[in-house]
C-alpha cells in the first residue's frame, strides 16, 4: 500500500520551493508506507560555472553510508589525488554528493568499491540526487534538509514492504541509469525472468526488489533509444503484475498504471506544474489546486511530460 507523490514544474519561479512541496505531499502519504521514504531531486547542474567547466562536464554521484562519519572522512581528497582531478564533496547526514568530470563516473565508482565498500551509489547524473532512509517520510526528509531544495521536477515514495527486506536500499526511489529514477506501487510477477535477461545485457543490481527491476527495464530501453515515452509503452506488453509508476529522466516526467489499474492514483495538472499522488489529499495544499484540471490516470495509458 505505498504512497507516490511527483511534481514537475512548467513554471520556473516555482522552483525554489519543490523541495518544500514535495516533502508536504509526501508526509501526507505518511500511512500509505511506515517502513521506508525517499525522495528524488532534480535540481542544479552539478559544476554549472564553476572551474572553468560548461555544465555538461560535471556529473554528480549521491552516496549513501550507515558510518558517515568514518566513510566520508578524506573521501574528497582521496578521489582527487586517485582520478588526478578536482572532486568536491557535499555530505548530508548519511548521505553525500560528489561532483566530478562525467567521463570519471566509472572510474569513480570503481575506486569507491575498492576503498569505501560500505559505501552504497543512489544515483548518477548530472542533476539528479536522491535521498532515501528507513523511516516516515518527514523524519527522512528533514535529515537531509529537503524541503529547503530547489530544482525543476522530482519523485518522492513512502514504501509498506510486501516482498523484500527493510533496508535503505529496498527504499524507493530506485535508479539505474544516469539521471533516471522511478518509484512504484505495487507487485511485478515476471520480474525473476526479467531480472535474468537485463543482467544478460550488461545491467547490474543491488537489490532483489522487484521495483528495481522495473526501473532498469526502463534503463535498458533507453540505452537502446527509446523515449521515455517509448519506454513506458513496452513496458505494458513486457512487465506483468499490478502497478503504478512514476518516472523521472533529466527533462522528463512520465506516469503508468498497468492495465486493471487496481492501485490509486490522481493527477493534475495548472499552467504551472504538473502533480501525482496516490490520493487527492497530497494535492490539496498545492498553489492554484482548485483551478486545477483533476482527474484519475487511465489503465494502460502512458503520461509524459518534458522539458
Amino acid at each position: 500500500m505505498c504512497g507516490i507523490v511527483g511534481l514537475f514544474l512548467k513554471d520556473a519561479s516555482l522552483q525554489t520551493e519543490l523541495g518544500s512541496m514535495l516533502t508536504d505531499m509526501l508526509v501526507t502519504m505518511s500511512d500509505r508506507g511506515p517502513d521506508s521514504a525517499g525522495i528524488a531531486i532534480y535540481g542544479d547542474q552539478a559544476g554549472s560555472g564553476k572551474n572553468g567547466n560548461t555544465p555538461t562536464d560535471i556529473a554528480k554521484i549521491t552516496l549513501q553510508s550507515a558510518t558517515p562519519d568514518t566513510d566520508f572522512d578524506g573521501l574528497e581528497a582521496a578521489l582527487s589525488k586517485m582520478l588526478a582531478s578536482k572532486i568536491s564533496l557535499q555530505s548530508r547526514d548519511t548521505h553525500a554528493v560528489l561532483a566530478l568530470p562525467r567521463d570519471m563516473i566509472d572510474a569513480a565508482r570503481t575506486l569507491l568499491a575498492d576503498m569505501r565498500p560500505n559505501i552504497r551509489v543512489m544515483s548518477t547524473g548530472e542533476t539528479i540526487e536522491i535521498y532515501k532512509e528507513v523511516g516516515l517520510p518527514r523524519d527522512v526528509a528533514h535529515r537531509f534538509a529537503i524541503p529547503a531544495m530547489t530544482g525543476t521536477h522530482g519523485i518522492g515514495h513512502t514504501r509498506m514492504a510486501t516482498e523484500s527486506a527493510v533496508t535503505t536500499m529496498g527504499a524507493h526511489p530506485f535508479s539505474t541509469g544516469a539521471d533516471q529514477c522511478l518509484v512504484h506501487n505495487g507487485s511485478l510477477s515476471n520480474h525473476n525472468s526479467l531480472r535474468r535477461k537485463l543482467i544478460r545485457d550488461g545491467i547490474s543490481f543491488e537489490t532483489d526488489n522487484d521495483s528495481e527491476v522495473a526501473a532498469a527495464y526502463l534503463t535498458n530501453q533507453m540505452n537502446r533509444g527509446a523515449s521515455l515515452g517509448e519506454a513506458l509503452e513496452s513496458g505494458l506488453d513486457d512487465l506483468d503484475g499490478f502497478y503504478t509508476f512514476v518516472v523521472g529522466t533529466r527533462d522528463g516526467f512520465g506516469v503508468v498504471r498497468d492495465p486493471i489499474a487496481c492501485k490509486p492514483a490522481v493527477m493534475a495538472e495548472t499552467d504551472r506544474y504538473v502533480a501525482f499522488g496516490s490520493e487527492y489529499r497530497a494535492l490539496v495544499n498545492l498553489p492554484d489546486i482548485d483551478a486545477a484540471r483533476v482527474w484519475e490516470p487511465e489503465p494502460a495509458t502512458v503520461y509524459f511530460w518534458t522539458h
